[in-house]
This record gives C-alpha cells, structure tokens and sequence, in this order.
C-alpha cells in the first residue's frame, strides 16, 4: 500500500465514488475531476481531510487542491478507483508529434515487459541448450520434447503479440478491452494469414480463376464482399494492430453516440468489429506493406552505393524499424540472398544494435535510482544478450529518449565497422550472443568471428560509455539538490522579480487556493512581458509539461513556485516555450519560459501569474515588494532566516 493510499479511498468516497468520476486529470498543484453529478461530492469533508488543501469549482471540473506532491496521490486515485492512467493523465498528453507516438508505443508495451523480459530469458536458454547439445557436451536437439515445450513457452507471447498489445493498446485509445484483444485474435487466425491466403489462391488458380487486384494495384489473393483483399502475416506483428485499434477507438466512439444505451453492451462490439476490421484487412495492411516494400527497395539501392554508408544508416534506425514492425523489409532480401548465394551481408549491421542496446540498459542500471525501473533492466539484460531487445527498448530506454538515441549511435558505429570487414552471414539462426555462429562458413571457417567479437566489444563500450558520462537521471538529480538545498536553508534571501509586470497582494487572485496562501507565500504579477527569468542562482526541479508553471530552489533552498496564469494548464502547452529542462542548474537571468500574453488571453485566459513561496514554514517572514509594478533585475520578495 502506498504511502497515499489511505487519502486516495477518502478522496474517491467523497467525490461520490467510483460510479460518479468520469474522467480525472492533474496539474501541478490538483487534482481535476470531471465528475457526473458534482452535487453528491461532499465539499465539506473533502476540505477538512489531512491532504487536503481546499476544494473548488472551475471550467466544469471538480478541483481537489493537494500541493507539490499531487503525482503521488494522482497515481494512488486512479488505481483506487480503477482508471487507466494512460488516456486521462493530463500531464503527460502534451508534447510534439514525435513524443505523443513514442508515449502511444511505450503505453502499449510497458504492461507487459515483465512477461515479456521472461519470455525472451527462456528463449535465450533453449538456443544455449541446443548449442550445447551441438558442442556434444551432452544430446539436447530442437526435435526433442523439451526443446518444443520451452520454445512454445518463450515463443508463444511474441507470436500472439497482437492479441495482447489488442488489450494495451485498447487502454490507450479508450476502447472496450475485451474488443481489443478479439481484434488480436482475429489478426493470428491461422487462414487469415497471407500464406494461407496465397494457398488457397493458388489452389483456386489452378482451376482457372484471374487474380484480382486491390486499390494498391496488388494482386488479391481473395475479395471481401467483391473488395480485393490482399493478405498479410500478422503473427508477431506489432504496428497494425495498434492502428486498427486506435480507428476502432473511433468507431466505437460513433457508435455509443448513435446506439441506444439498454443494447451498447452488445451492439457496439458488434458494430466496432464488424466496420474496423474489414478497414484493418483491406486497408491498413496493404498500405504497411506498401511501405514494406519501399523501404526494401530503398535498403537495396543504398548497400549497391555503398555498404559503409549502409551498415552506418541500417545500424542507427535498425532499432527504430524494429519499434514500427519495419524491419521486416530487410529480413526476407536476407534470407533470399542466403538462399540463392549461401550467403549475405544485408542483414550484417542489424547485429550490432542489440549489443548497443544492451550495454546503455548496463549504464543506465548503475546510475538509476528508481527501484521500480532499476528492477526491470536485469532481465532485460539477459534477454537483450540473446538479441531479444524489446523489453530495453520499450520499458526502459525508449521512454527516457536520450539512452535509446545513445545505443542507436553505437548501433551505427558497429554496423558501419561490420561492413568495412566484411562480415558475412552464412545462416539466419542465432540471436544475440549465438549470433557469432551465423558467420561460421559451411566449411567450417570462424575467422570472421574474431573482427566481429571485436567491434561488438567496441560497439558496446561506446554505448555503454556515452550513457554512463553524457544521461543524467531526472530523479537522481532532484533527490540531490534537495538534500544539497535543505543543508543551506536558514539564510536571509532576496529574490529579484521573475516576470515583469504590474504587483498585487496574493490575497487578490482570482484563484480562491492561491489567494488565501493555501499553497504558499508570495504576490501575484500581472505580465507585462511574455517572459519568466531565473530569480535566483538555483535549479530547476519542476518543469510541468504544459510549461504553464515551473518549481525553483535556490542555491541556499529557497523553493519557489511560478504559475503562468490561471487553468492555463488546459492549453497543453500552446503558447508556452520552455528553454530549461528539470534538473538543470540556471543562473539569476536566465530565460525559463517564454509566453504569448494576447493570445492566452484570446483563448479566453486569465493571465495573472502568482509567485509563491512554498517552504514558508522554514522562514521567520516573508516581505513583499509592495510597488505598483515591477520591471528586470528589481527585488521582489525577501525570506528572514
């Protein structure tokens, strides 16, 4: 039970229960509920529990004000009242394109990477089994009984992939469960299956019968109500499944607006499987093997003009392909090539990135400080030593951006290296460490492997290297200065004016929890200029997504909290700019944020700007600077120690 488990029951028994939230969000300082009937929330009692700041009322939400430590009983809330974080989490919805896709792809594997790390684990066992047997240390074969029960155990979760990311993935995008994972069962059907789909076409053509073709200008296999359908292997597949998912969302959303809510139960389902899956046969599938065969013919072209360049560009996106499913452009020109030559470099730089991959999890393991993230990287070591590298990927790196760009550099560094000597594949069996074995020649030569074991040493180091020296972990970083802070905190202190503008008494916010200092000491400024400058020599401890507010501490621990404007945090950052990460160290001056006061105000904002104090308990007082206005570099408020 978490240390806000016991606050996070009441606060759901008050707002009137489970049965009446309909959706919750946080910012910085509250929860924000969208509730069905506020009426039946009990005000009174939510206003006088421990933890509790005050209670109101704005924009149609029900706001519980909590503090600084809002995440901590957000995350409590919607566990106890059985929310999925992934789609309300407001927090976290904000961001560029290219954030909400990796926060889309993260979401939809994290749930299960521990199912996932032990799956590859027991894989990476069977093939060091087998290798054995072949050594003669002792007779293990992949024909024996053993061998097949273990390989079902480690092979079933990654080739029925899209039944379970049908269920992730159906949390993300907000649809019924259940209906997500009967999407992912319908995608593994085994006579849905492009090579099934080819037998009974050719079977069929035999006979006489005239390929049709589909909107693709491909050749159909079969018609769906007179529709070309072209077939596609979905087993272990991962990108259409999330998108049929995310366009069922949709339908699913039409449907219940339409339907009469007495037969939603099952007409709905009915509705959202009958019209998403058809569009996920007919189109989606197509139009990714469309793209397939694209970037096939593009990574052919490219190792024609130079190998070098290749193995560098194949190295660094290989782990990218691999996220969206498109990696399975390169591996059939691989076995094709091995089939009519005996040989093949194409898919040489693709051994490289797991080592890469790998060695960033080790760096990343010996300087997190999150026990719940450390935990995980063990078994994804493991299983990334056996080439199995999406449990690093997906839980552990891709979320944190900067170590997963790291191991795609040694990604290209060895590829780029494995191709300058050479390197070549005889068989496309190994994985991981049982992956030097591809480059033994039939007859027996393994002098490739030693420049290989050499460039995946180098590759790994690298990697391993510019994570453990360049990452710095956010959490880290915060538990640091805190304590550092905390060590100074008892000296008078005054602050100059972060954004220029006109004064007022706290007391006259238009925001009931800030006015009556419920989340601190301070003034509200009203902006002048669309610009937040560092008050102090200090650092940055919280940089809200939205970049509507943003915590300081000073060098010597004065804690501050600047709030640009009021429920700005619904804009999700439009019109915000940050030029500051959390955790990083600023000087008095510096440029925080920068902000678009007419615009916020055209949106229908109120751009009043409250600065407040919020360790008040550790000063004597605290003095206002009582000016009508104040401009750069002028005092603002002063602490007595």
């Amino acid at each position: 039970m978490g240390k806000y488990r016991e606050l996070a029951e009441k606060i759901v028994e008050n707002v009137g229960g489970k049965s009446n939230i309909n959706s919750l969000t946080h910012c910085i300082t509250r929860l924000r509920f969208k509730l069905k009937d506020e009426k039946i929330a009990n005000d009174d009692v939510l206003k006088k529990m421990d933890g509790v700041v005050t209670v109101m009322k704005s924009g149609g939400q029900y706001q519980v004000v909590i503090g600084n430590h809002v995440p901590d009983v957000y995350a409590e809330v919607i566990e106890v009242a059985g929310i999925s974080g992934d789609a309300v989490q407001e927090n976290g919805s904000g961001g560029n394109l290219f954030d909400r896709l990796i926060d889309i792809i993260s979401g939809c594997f994290q749930p299960f990477l521990g199912a996932l790390a032990a799956a590859g684990m027991i894989k990476g066992f069977n093939a060091l089994l087998v290798f054995l047997g072949n050594v003669g240390l002792f007779h293990y074969t992949n024909t024996s009984g053993t061998y097949l029960m273990l390989n079902a155990i480690g092979d079933g979760i990654f080739y029925f992939m899209p039944i379970i990311i049908g269920y992730t993935s159906a949390k993300k995008f907000a649809l019924n469960p259940m209906v997500g994972i009967a999407i992912g069962m319908a995608l593994v059907y085994p006579s849905i299956q492009g090579s099934a789909l080819q037998s009974a076409f050719e079977a069929t053509a035999k006979q006489g019968a005239a390929a049709p073709y589909n909107l693709f200008g491909l050749p159909a296999y079969t018609t769906f109500l007179g529709i070309p359908w072209v077939g596609a292997s979905y087993t272990s597949s991962v990108v259409p499944i999330i998108f049929i998912v995310a366009f069922a969302g949709q339908v699913q959303k039409l449907a219940k607006r339409i339907i009469p809510e007495v037969v939603q139960t099952f007409l709905v389902p009915f509705f959202v499987l009958l019209i998403a899956l058809p569009v996920g046969f007919l189109v989606i599938g197509p139009v990714i093997s469309a793209l397939t065969d694209l970037l096939s013919a593009a990574f052919t072209a490219l190792m024609n003009f130079s190998p070098i360049v290749y193995g560098l560009l194949l190295g660094f996106f290989w782990q990218v392909l691999v996220i969206f499913g498109l990696h399975w452009s390169v591996v059939p020109l691989g076995i094709l090539q091995i089939t009519q030559n005996g040989f093949s470099m194409i898919l040489t730089p693709a051994f490289a990135p797991s080592f890469a991959q790998t060695a960033v999890v080790i760096a990343m393991y010996m300087k997190l400080k999150d026990k719940k993230l450390k935990n995980l990287c063990p078994p994804a070591i493991i299983s990334g030593i056996f080439g199995l590298t999406e449990p690093a990927i997906y839980g552990i790196t891709l979320p944190k951006k900067t170590p997963f760009i790291y191991s795609m550099i040694g990604g290209a560094l060895g590829g780029a290296a494995l191709m300058y000597f050479k390197v070549t594949a005889y068989t496309m069996g190994g994985l991981g460490v049982f992956g030097f074995f591809n480059y033994i020649t039939p007859k027996g030569d393994a002098s490739a492997i030693v420049p290989s074991v050499i460039i995946i040493l180098l590759t790994m180091v690298i990697s391993f290297a510019l994570t453990y020296f360049f990452w710095k972990d956010d959490s880290v970083e915060e538990i640091e200065v805190v304590a550092e802070a905390s060590k100074a905190v008892g000296q008078n202190e005054t602050m100059i004016t972060p954004v220029v503008g006109k004064v007022s008494p706290l007391s006259t916010a238009s925001d009931e929890a800030f006015a009556n200092g419920l989340l601190g000491k301070g003034v509200v400024i009203h902006p002048e200029k669309g610009e937040v400058r560092a008050p102090f020599n200090g650092t940055v401890m919280t940089l809200f997504p939205t970049k509507h507010a943003i915590g300081l501490i000073s060098d010597t621990g004065l804690e501050v909290l600047i709030h640009i404007g009021l429920d700005t945090v619904q804009l999700d950052g439009k019109y915000f700019e940050s030029f500051v990460t959390q955790g990083q160290k600023v000087k008095q001056g510096d440029l925080l944020v920068t902000f678009d006061i007419e615009k916020i105000k055209e949106a229908g904002y109120n751009v009043e700007t409250p600065v407040l104090i919020t360790n008040v308990n550790d000063y004597l007082d605290i003095v206002e600077n009582t000016q009508g206005s104040v401009k750069e570099n002028d005092a603002l408020l002063t602490v007595l120690a």
